[in-house]
């Protein structure tokens, strides 16, 4: 292993750089002294997220080109950028694969002209689908939905690609992340979000089926920590590696009801129908991060879920963006979507 700090005006580029990860990440890394650089479309994020020391490239990552140029002094490179939406890539899957897999490839493309020394790729736990819980690095993908497969097929390009032409990978499984920054006026993704400004406009949160699926949430500063160590330590080249807690596991009604004691807001939710292909119970195994990385949390659910309500309260809630249109609008499709009711 290897310290995380800066040797020899080392540069990190951030793909994502103005999202809720990405912004977070390069924040640390300019603390520690690195140089940072990066690029975002604010699609997912907010102008205001990208950090004042970094240097700033408004481009797309499926430009090849413009890639090439902005990442041309890049050591590290880490692809946290995507359009996260697990349950809308179902019903656009071509603007999700689009955001992930060509993006992927591309930023692949660029990092490999320019001799980058590191690929750290952010994929996500929905890489296992239905596997048995909690889910394990050595277990075989199952994805479920549009936006694994192209995760999944994302992390195959890069070990292809850093074998052909060089270079070192760590494959990152960061999951259900929350904290300041996270974009909270997204109707398809981010639901601890969605209930905090649902619930500051005094109105109830929506849940899909019956609430009882299950998920562990890591607060993005226990996070950032674990992921700052893939950019040098010897022993997590090649390896896939899950960050985030496995304890904690809880409902989404648990979760409803955490934020509604925290905001001493009389909860009755709205429940709608299921969502098809969300997995019911999904929960990483950090074993091999505590191994490897010496991974802690420390922050409980409910410690972050405060500085959460915190951050969106001081800011202000927001009505809610429907920015991305369904390209498959049928009876499967959720009316919170299509009727604009979240």
């Amino acid at each position: 292993m290897t310290a995380t700090n800066a040797d020899d005006n080392e540069k990190v580029f951030v793909t994502g750089i103005a999202g809720f990860l990405g912004s977070h990440l390069a924040d640390a890394f300019l603390e520690d002294g690195y140089e940072v650089a990066g690029n975002d479309t604010f699609v997912g994020g907010y102008e205001s997220n990208i950090p004042e020391d970094a240097e700033f490239h408004h481009i797309n990552c499926r430009d090849v080109w413009e890639m090439k140029e902005a990442m041309a002094d890049a050591d590290i490179v880490y692809h946290t950028a995507a359009l996260a939406y697990e349950g809308l890539s179902v019903f656009s899957p071509a603007r999700i694969n689009q955001s992930i897999y060509q993006s992927t490839s591309a930023t692949l493309a660029a990092a490999a002209d320019v001799g980058v020394d590191r690929f750290v790729y952010c994929s996500s736990m929905s890489r296992y689908g239905e596997n048995e819980t909690p889910f394990t690095e050595d277990m075989e993908p199952q994805p479920q939905d549009p936006y694994a497969v192209s995760k999944v097929a994302g992390e195959e390009m890069v070990e292809l690609m850093a074998d052909i032409h060089g270079f070192e990978h760590v494959i990152a499984v960061p999951h259900n992340i929350i904290g300041p920054r996270q974009r909270y006026d997204d109707p398809f993704r981010n639901v601890a979000a969605i209930f905090i400004n649902r619930m500051l406009q005094g109105k109830q949160p929506i849940i899909y089926g019956d609430g009882e699926q299950k998920r562990c949430f890591t607060f993005v500063q226990d996070n950032v920590r674990p992921l700052q160590k893939l950019a040098h330590y010897d022993n997590v080249t090649g390896e896939v590696i899950n960050i985030g807690p496995d304890d904690e596991f809880i409902t989404i009604n648990q979760l409803a009801e955490t934020i509604a004691d925290i905001l001493d807001f009389e909860l009755d939710p709205i429940y709608k129908p299921d969502r098809p292909q969300e997995v019911k119970l999904a929960n990483c195994s950090a074993d091999k991060a505590r191994e490897l990385l010496d991974y802690r949390t420390e922050y409980t659910l409910r410690d972050g879920l405060e500085e959460m309500v915190e951050w969106i309260d001081d800011r202000g809630a927001k009505e809610f963006d429907y920015h991305i249109e369904c390209e498959i609008v049928n009876e499967q499709t959720p009316d919170t979507w299509t009727n604009e009711l979240i």
